[in-house]
């Protein structure tokens, strides 16, 4: 018996579009980050990207669980001293949902480089339309 480890030229990719009308921002966002690890493909190696592309739209219909709308805080600072910045999410959703969307993936893939390779797998759209026709992507039910 031998393990098998997936080489980066033997990787096939497929496009994905995810409806997120509905969908809860944390659920949505676990399995988009899934898809982008390659976690559903048998050949999944962790130190290699084995992900597909994902096209989200629709995000300025994510929906956030219990009062979080209100409660949750995005924060980031500037670098500078006193620049602890924070932003509510129900202004960060009414402004930039797709942000929210980016940043919940992102917390979800790994730390490194490969982690950033993985995150440039994936597109935010705010409305239904988006701009990947010709990659011909298939419709992903969750």
């Amino acid at each position: 018996m031998k393990s098998y480890v997936a080489k980066p030229q033997e990787i096939e990719r497929k496009w994905y579009v995810i409806d997120a009308s509905g969908k809860t921002l944390g659920r949505l966002a676990s399995e988009v980050a899934k898809i982008l690890r390659g976690k559903h493909k048998p050949i999944y190696t962790p130190h290699v990207d084995t992900g597909d592309h994902v096209i989200v739209i629709n995000t300025k219909d994510i929906i956030l669980t219990g009062n979080k709308i209100n409660q949750k805080v995005y924060r980031y600072h500037t670098g500078h001293p006193g620049g602890l910045k924070e932003v509510p999410y129900n202004k960060l959703m009414d402004k930039n949902p797709e942000k929210a969307l980016m940043l919940a993936v992102k917390g979800m893939l790994p730390k490194n480089s490969l982690g950033r390779q993985m995150l440039k797998k994936l597109r935010v759209y705010k409305g239904a339309e988006h701009n990947q026709q010709a990659q011909k992507p298939e419709v992903y039910e969750l």
